[in-house]
């Protein structure tokens, strides 16, 4: 099976290919996990690690809330398959070096610490500022994904240049983020009907939101004015990202927040990241990334 999935003898492109199924996986758990939520089932299993206190699996009279909180939980153990063959791909591969093995490590090592942030989420009845946190280590995860894919692809220009300033815009884009789960913690989708809030205005929370997401696109617009090459290219990236984010958040937030336009808000501020993230690392590295030579 491709010499069991390309993990035993892995070349570059089986390397690469585990790491975007890492990328891929981290994303994928917080659509998942933001449809547990949405769907109001972020207790159908009403306790952590088994669903109930006599079983791991849910029993009829929880439902469909049960199945669905349950499926996420199964979809954890795909995100760790994911990442283990990741893990070992990398530390296989004969041309890795000591900052993929460390990447992949931390990586794998990640999802489970996630998962026991989301068993406490559940052990607190969705604690919101919890939650908050849970979904601010996916996007961790996601940002660690996105460093070890492009180490592993190699090819950046390494121009060093505008770094204060992309720093600046890579700060932003994490208080974004993280603004965004204390709007959510703030609103209506608390993942049950009896799960506690935060105590914050929602409106007023989803304006200080949105004037970070305005400071956010007034530093890309600099940032794709003044670069020139690769840097400019993905500072146009990045831009058509926070628009396109920010115009899913303007119209959930007139359209009382329907769940297909919050999970797309939910991808798209996985994108978000890792876009930036990808831009931080072409404004900071040293040097071209040339293959590195393989290991003795």
């Amino acid at each position: 099976m491709g010499v069991t999935l390309g993990i035993r003898n892995p070349d570059r492109t089986s390397v690469e290919l585990w790491a975007w199924a890492t990328l891929a996986a981290n994303t994928l758990i917080v659509l998942t996990g933001g449809l547990v939520r949405l769907t109001g089932s972020g207790l159908g299993c009403p306790t952590w690690p088994k669903c109930t206190d006599d079983s791991f699996v849910p029993h009829r009279a929880l439902g469909t809330h049960g199945v669905i909180e349950f499926g996420n939980r199964m979809l954890t153990y795909v995100l760790v398959f994911v990442v283990i063959s990741a893990l070992i791909a990398v530390w296989r591969w004969s041309r890795s070096t000591q900052t993929t093995r460390r990447l992949a490590l931390i990586i794998a090592l990640g999802v489970p610490f996630q998962a026991v942030i989301g068993g406490i989420s559940v052990l607190t009845d969705l604690n919101p500022w919890v939650v908050s946190l849970h979904l601010i280590l996916s996007m961790g995860l996601i940002a660690a994904s996105t460093v070890l894919l492009v180490k592993v692809r190699g090819g950046l220009a390494g121009s060093r240049s505008h770094v204060t300033n992309v720093i600046a815009t890579y700060a932003v884009v994490w208080v974004v983020v993280y603004l965004g789960t204390i709007v959510t913690g703030s609103g209506p989708h608390a993942g049950d009907t009896d799960a506690p809030r935060n105590g914050l205005d929602p409106q007023v929370m989803s304006h200080v939101h949105a004037v970070s997401v305005y400071v956010l696109v007034a530093l890309t617009i600099l940032l794709a004015i003044v670069a020139r090459g690769p840097m400019r290219r993905l500072a146009v990236i990045l831009l058509g990202v926070e628009l396109a984010q920010g115009t899913i958040g303007f119209v959930q937030y007139f359209t009382d927040l329907p769940i297909a336009l919050v999970a797309a808000h939910l991808v798209g501020a996985a994108v978000l990241v890792a876009a930036a993230t990808r831009l931080l690392l072409e404004a900071t590295a040293t040097e071209s990334a040339a293959p590195p030579q393989a290991r003795p």
